[in-house]
């Protein structure tokens, strides 16, 4: 049961256009985020091979750990655009009754709406994959840290969702 209504919103949301524009703009935001980083990045590791500094500069603590740190804001302000719709959009087409005397129980139903927004969720963690990908060919950036960074945002996104399904 929990499964059929993860799918069904999942469905919902790709069928309308929310999950494509919040995918699109958190894409863009992290984009630029990358950008900008990896520019300063290349621009301090000039300076620094121009002034005959000696040694690599760190890309896990001057790149990627201000770049997940400033996609965790970015997140707190989208979070909230996955969640508002998935009881609202219930009620507004008339089918929350019809869920909620269906033979399931309030926890199903929950679970389900969380499972279907934690889809999304993962949606969003992918499309930031392309970039670490960048890092991974051109750099050379610690994978346990980035896998422990999305750990801790999976989660982290978790609480959010649950938040504002609440």
């Amino acid at each position: 049961n929990i499964l059929a209504i993860a799918q069904k919103e999942v469905k919902a949301y790709f069928d309308t256009p929310i999950a494509y524009a919040v995918i699109t703009i958190f894409a863009l935001l992290f984009g630029y985020f990358f950008a900008t980083g990896v520019a300063a990045f290349a621009s301090q590791s000039m300076q620094m091979a121009s002034m005959g500094g000696e040694g690599a500069m760190n890309v896990n603590q001057m790149l990627v750990t201000p770049l997940f740190l400033n996609m965790t804001v970015i997140l707190l302000l989208i979070m909230p655009s996955i969640t508002m719709r998935t009881y609202a959009e219930e009620k507004r087409s008339g089918t929350i009754e019809l869920l909620l005397t269906s033979p399931l129980t309030d926890l199903q139903i929950i679970m389900g709406k969380f499972f279907g927004a934690l889809t999304l969720y993962g949606a969003l963690l992918a499309v930031t994959a392309v970039h670490v990908a960048i890092l991974f060919i051109f750099g050379n950036p610690e994978p346990m840290r980035i896998l422990t960074i999305y750990v801790g945002l999976l989660l982290m996104g978790g609480c959010f969702l649950s938040v504002g399904l609440l």
